[in-house]
């Protein structure tokens, strides 16, 4: 269904209850007026929800739905998943909780693939916890690369920044061993795509990051920059593509560089989040890229320590919300850009007249 002609069916799955997440997402939906520009599918439970919102004092009114399908717009929708109470022990990790954050994220995941919804934003989880109860993932990351069969990209944006990350979850012994120029070459790629598709940039600039302090200072302080990634650079810019470094790290997350760019490509998770927190604050989104399903959440974690306070701020979830939207939009313009551009033209010989005889002359 192309978003011309329908709301945006937005799916939320709710994280650990006991966190911040269903405080975030009511916060986010408080405007009675929100329903005017997407209608928001939440994969969670009507009891739990209602418990929390008289914690945080809003007024909402859930539309109570078994399944995806049966979605109205001009309501907050609320798939039912668990019609008992729910033992809620806020800023504390609990069985019933992470249970709940699993079945969430398969419902909605499961929905987004059948078409019920356009796009799913997703609330923090706590990956520790769920891995425990057999969760296989350290982060969605890799949990939608698996559904989708389909490598994915962590890139975490704003309007100003964005950032992709080279290596995920991993631990920094492993990172280096993690870089390939294979990899890198398919991960800007995806990343030129996902600028000029999702974001309607149409000749993307990207810089890349250096592994090692200084760049490795010309292979003193270590050679991945002059054996894997000044080569792809060298490959992708032969090819046409815009890509620029590697640079130092620890000097580039300056306006008057970082700005020069469209995207960055760091080779490792706090290589590249640190400094994309530290600026973005709490209007980061973080975006899988280079799947054929959009997926959004906030650029923060589950904050147990303020859950319960009334005092999170969903910025960054409602940011999370609207990117999804966006991204949803643009990527449906550029597939009728794409499918018109390569439309055959209809040639006036197709329809058996020769052209060039005069009028009198045709059959």
């Amino acid at each position: 269904m192309h978003p011309k002609n329908h709301k945006v069916r937005v799916g939320i799955s709710i994280g650990d209850f006991n966190g911040i997440g269903p405080e975030i997402i009511m916060k986010s939906l408080k405007d009675k007026a929100i329903t005017d520009f997407f209608t928001p599918v939440i994969f969670g439970s009507g009891k739990l929800f209602t418990y929390q919102k008289n914690i945080f004092k809003l007024n909402l009114n859930f539309n109570y739905i078994t399944e995806s399908s049966q979605l109205q717009e001009g309501k907050l929708n609320m798939v039912n998943l668990v019609k008992d109470n729910s033992n809620v022990e806020l800023g504390t990790p609990t069985e019933e909780s992470t249970k709940m954050a699993i079945d969430s994220l398969e419902a909605a995941t499961e929905a987004l693939i059948k078409g019920a919804i356009d796009v799913l934003v997703t609330a923090p989880i706590n990956k520790d916890e769920m891995m425990k109860m057999g969760f296989r993932h350290a982060g969605h990351t890799g949990y939608f690369e698996e559904k989708f069969n389909k490598k994915g990209l962590m890139f975490l944006v704003t309007e100003d920044l964005k950032v992709a990350v080279s290596t995920h979850h991993i631990p920094i012994a492993k990172v280096a061993e993690n870089i390939s120029k294979e990899k890198i070459k398919k991960q800007i790629k995806i990343l030129n795509q996902t600028l000029i598709e999702d974001f309607s940039i149409t000749r993307p600039k990207i810089a890349v990051l250096g592994l090692n302090p200084h760049a490795g200072d010309g292979g003193a302080i270590g050679n991945e920059e002059t054996e894997i990634i000044a080569p792809a650079l060298k490959e992708l810019s032969d090819q046409g593509f815009l890509v620029f470094g590697p640079f130092p790290a620890d000097s580039f997350f300056q306006p008057e560089k970082y700005k020069n760019y469209d995207a960055v490509l760091a080779m490792y998770h706090d290589q590249g989040l640190a400094p994309f927190k530290t600026i973005a604050y709490e209007e980061g989104v973080n975006y899988t890229a280079g799947l054929p399903f959009i997926r959004t959440s906030p650029d923060h974690g589950i904050a147990y320590d303020i859950a319960g306070q009334n005092i999170a701020d969903e910025q960054s979830f409602s940011e999370a919300i609207f990117t999804a939207i966006k991204i949803f939009q643009n990527r449906a313009d550029y597939n009728d850009l794409m499918e018109n551009r390569l439309r055959p033209r209809r040639m006036p010989s197709d329809n058996g007249i020769d052209e060039d005889l005069p009028q009198e002359n045709r059959g």
